[in-house]
């Protein structure tokens, strides 16, 4: 099993290419189901994600080729299952279930796997398609759904759901009538998403707020599109150049994905400025301690949570970091507590007192944006640190110790 060894101690300067975001482009590939002939998609990122939703795809009876473009064609679907073998490493699975439901008018989709962060439960889903005239049942650890046609429904979500809203979605744009999404997901991927599947034709109006409305068709046409930049990635190098008092150019980055970080990372004193083609992260000596509380999106992310609070750990004071997306992502905090942080944990807040120095020691990633706060604090500890289970980082983050490299992180991947 592959580790990564970093020695830090140096400041990180010079250019980052910010990938095509994988929470983008998992959707858009399963969207594909919705249609014969070949779609093309560009920014595709090389993740491990990607290759098993990849799998998934071909299993269903999907023609796949190209790495950073792809084109995928599903002029036939031979299957209807998604089984447990390939759902289980990537929760993202579960969004093969609305389009083989609205097209195919079946599916037997394995309940889904991925990072152990929480709960994330599919009952959102599985409701929504139920109002929709879906009959479903949870036989021995799939889902079962069956409809003649989806017929339009007005929809409300207990909670936000990025999933739920973009499975939902998908499935609603071959139904019968208007569905309407109410406490719908507004995150960039999602308005990815419509994009693309408006330009298959679909009639979907309001992507990006709470408040989703798709007209249903008859059928839908390939089309051409394009994956958004990944802001977690972006987000994580910028964490990066204030932790190391460097200054990185973060390009092909949207930077009104990022308002909520940016606004975070100047209380701390970075100085964040807008460049062409993206924005330039400047740390700063001393670093000013701020509060966090993750949020939906236009709120701070969940996944730069972690990020944040191995920033924080080198703050000049105290930080409370609240999480109220996912109950369980504090598993970080005991590695990060490895190498010296001072954190405490209270419910669902971290409180985190700063210390001059963290100190390389072996640590273990328990899952993708702990990875990666972990090699952010590698970045600053006196001494070496190795990292074992980065498998990971592989899932979110393309040839990260490669950037790192390139901007002057002693960084390097061993295999195991």
């Amino acid at each position: 099993m592959d580790k990564i060894i970093i020695q830090g101690g140096k400041a990180l300067h010079g250019d980052v290419l910010i990938s095509g975001a994988k929470n983008a482009a998992l959707p858009v590939m399963a969207a594909a189901l919705l249609t014969e002939g070949t779609n093309t998609f560009h920014n595709i990122p090389d993740l491990m994600d990607i290759k098993t939703i990849k799998k998934l795809l071909r299993n269903l009876g999907a023609q796949i080729e190209g790495e950073q473009t792809l084109q995928i064609n599903v002029d036939k679907i031979n299957s209807c299952v998604a089984p447990y073998e390939l759902v289980k490493t990537m929760r993202a699975s579960v969004l093969v279930l609305g389009p083989l439901v609205a097209r195919m008018g079946v599916a037997r989709v394995s309940l889904p796997g991925g990072c152990a962060i929480g709960a994330r439960p599919v009952n959102l889903h599985i409701k929504a398609l139920e109002e929709m005239g879906a009959q479903i049942e949870l036989k021995e650890g799939y889902i079962e759904a069956k409809a003649k046609k989806l017929k339009g429904a007005e929809i409300y979500f207990d909670i936000s759901t990025v999933t739920g809203t973009e499975n939902v979605m998908m499935a609603a744009t071959l139904a019968q009538g208007t569905t309407i999404l109410r406490n719908a997901a507004c995150e960039p991927e999602v308005v990815n998403l419509a994009e693309v599947l408006n330009g298959m034709g679909a009639k979907i109006s309001g992507a990006g707020t709470d408040v989703i409305k798709i007209e249903g068709v008859t059928s839908l046409k390939p089309t051409e599109g394009t994956i958004i930049p990944d802001r977690i990635e972006a987000g994580t190098f910028m964490i990066a150049a204030g932790m190391t008092h460097g200054e990185l150019n973060i390009l092909g980055c949207v930077p009104e994905h990022l308002e909520a970080l940016i606004n975070k990372l100047r209380d701390t004193g970075m100085k964040i400025s807008p460049i062409k083609g993206g924005l330039k992260a400047t740390g700063t000596k001393k670093i000013n301690s701020v509060d966090v509380k993750t949020l939906p999106y236009p709120g701070f992310a969940t996944d730069l949570q972690a990020q944040m609070m191995a920033y924080m750990s080198i703050g000049g004071g105290l930080s409370v970091i609240t999480e109220t997306v996912f109950e369980n992502r504090f598993m970080h905090v005991s590695e990060l507590a490895r190498m010296g942080a001072d954190i405490t944990i209270q419910g669902n807040n971290a409180i985190v007192r700063g210390v001059p120095q963290l100190r390389g020691a072996p640590v273990m990633a328990t899952d993708l944006r702990a990875s990666a706060s972990l090699i952010l604090a590698a970045l600053v500890a006196k001494g070496t640190t190795e990292i074992s289970r980065v498998y990971h980082l592989d899932r979110g983050y393309e040839q990260i110790e490669k950037k790192f490299s390139a901007v002057g992180a002693n960084i390097k991947r061993v295999a195991g």
